[in-house]
């Protein structure tokens, strides 16, 4: 029999499992609802028995307990769980189901689906009930387990197949890089639609043993609250430790809940070296940080004992192959942290396939190395530094290969810059000119000026040669720029 993917909810306990702000707080009801492991495992294993034989469930998933009993009760069958994000427009949903084609959408008796969910059954997830759940064998290792759409910033959205031995082997992964036990809680507020959220922020806990508080809409005030009770850890973007920052800065009492936590751990885009600096001067702590994407879940990752340095995502993960290449698919071998290469993958984390598109899934591999599209260099002790994505990110200009990450931070540490992103665009002479699309702390800082502090901190090739600027970066829900949309 496999290995089980949640060993706690085989032979649980009355261990709290899941916390979550109750929805609709009044005098009479509390204001968080938790589930130990003995009730998440009666409720989803109930579930369960109600999902034999479907081929795929969908999951509308809210920040919400039900999304987690939905999810949990889906692994436990062995069927495929498509989360559907909520705030998804019409069109990308209707896509989504299309593609994805569930038997049944599962949803809190409160959810109000739209039209394009309208052909699906419905099953509401309940949080009551009693009765035994029937035992359930456990499914093999190549058993797809979620199906995680893409952000679809390249064409219609594609579905990420993510099999049972992925989600093991990655987590346990982490769990050795971050020390990670059953004493561990994971405070967080990310969305659950997406790996960073489910994957590592619910499942990673619950194959734990442990537990996690999921605080809602993030606010500093919800996050050190849990953190100065049982809370040892946090995941978030660097949108919200931005956030933190400002907040334990201006609070002493805030900082020293923060210092107290046992690890703070930031993904799914770059933290700016800055704001690691802010964080680190008002609480002691440094962030660590990880790198990984909805493929190939978490690629590399800065160890908890480990150099938590700004600007890195650490070495690669336990039982992760990783490569850069050049243009022409050539190993590089140079680890200078100077040298751009794309990103290679192989290893038990990778996806199955991109659900229904042969084409595109064997168009990702090359001799069995997943192309992630990301561009970074390798320094001397094996850390690697991510500098963006080949598409938007890896600028071609008078013969250099620059990485957008490492200017956008180098112009981060000007006073008079609050936010960044640097694209490249066609110039006749350079071949590209670097662009910084500048959000000013305050007035705007002479363009001149912002390049000049550029060229001074790295070098003068990499300075931007256009300054724009703007009230706000456009954003998605994680955090993530949306290069494509500047300048259009």
């Amino acid at each position: 029999m496999p290995d089980p993917l949640l060993p706690a909810l085989r032979n649980p306990s009355d261990r709290e499992a899941l916390r979550f702000p109750d929805r609709a707080p009044s005098q009479h009801t509390p204001s968080q609802r938790a589930l130990s492991q003995r009730e998440l495992a009666a409720l989803a294993g109930t579930l369960a028995g109600r999902l034999s034989g479907a081929r795929r469930v969908a999951v509308w998933a809210t920040p919400s307990a039900e999304t987690c009993v939905a999810v949990v009760a889906a692994l436990l069958a062995g069927v495929p769980a498509v989360p559907l994000n909520p705030r998804t427009g019409e069109r990308e949903l209707t896509h989504v189901v299309s593609d994805s084609a569930p038997d049944r959408v599962l949803a809190a008796p409160d959810a109000d689906l739209p039209e394009a969910l309208g052909g699906t059954e419905r099953a509401d997830v309940l949080l009551t009930g009693t009765g035994t759940p029937p035992e359930l064998p456990e499914p093999g290792d190549e058993t797809p387990a979620l199906i995680v759409y893409t952000s679809g910033t390249t064409g219609p959205p594609k579905g990420v197949v993510l099999p049972r031995r992925a989600l093991r082997s990655n987590l346990d992964a982490l769990a050795a890089a971050w020390e990670w036990t059953d004493e561990d809680v994971v405070v967080h507020a990310l969305p659950l639609f997406h790996v960073h959220g489910l994957v590592l922020g619910v499942l990673g806990p619950l194959r734990r043993g442990g537990a996690v508080h999921h605080v809602g809409r993030f606010s500093t005030e919800a996050v050190v609250a849990e953190l100065a009770g049982d809370a040892t850890m946090m995941f978030g973007v660097p949108t919200t430790y931005h956030r933190l920052a400002a907040d334990v800065e201006a609070s002493p009492e805030l900082a020293r809940a923060v210092a107290g936590a046992r690890l703070l751990v930031s993904g799914s885009a770059a933290l700016p070296a800055s704001v690691h600096e802010r964080i680190a001067r008002a609480t002691g702590q440094r962030v660590v940080e990880r790198y990984g994407m909805s493929e190939t879940l978490m690629n590399a990752g800065v160890r908890a004992s480990g150099d938590r340095r700004p600007g890195t995502v650490g070495p690669p993960l336990d039982g992760v192959d990783l490569r850069l290449t050049d243009d022409a698919g050539e190993v590089i071998t140079a680890s200078d942290g100077e040298t751009v290469g794309e990103v290679e993958v192989r290893g038990p984390n990778l996806f199955l396939e991109y659900l229904n598109r042969p084409d595109a899934t064997a168009a990702a591999f090359r001799d069995g190395w997943f192309r992630t599209g990301d561009v970074a260099v390798r320094e001397p002790d094996g850390y690697l530094r991510i500098v963006g994505r080949r598409a938007t990110d890896l600028i071609k200009s008078g013969g250099y290969k620059i990485g957008a990450g490492e200017i956008e931070n180098a112009l981060l540490e000007h006073a008079g810059v609050a936010e960044v992103a640097v694209t490249g665009e066609p110039d006749p002479d350079l071949g590209e000119r670097v662009v910084a699309w500048v959000v000013p702390a305050g007035s705007a800082p002479d363009p001149a000026e912002l390049a000049d502090h550029v060229a001074r901190l790295l070098a003068p090739h990499k300075r931007p040669r256009v300054v724009r600027f703007l009230d706000a970066l456009p954003r998605n829900e994680m955090g993530k720029v949306l290069k494509r949309s500047l300048g259009t």
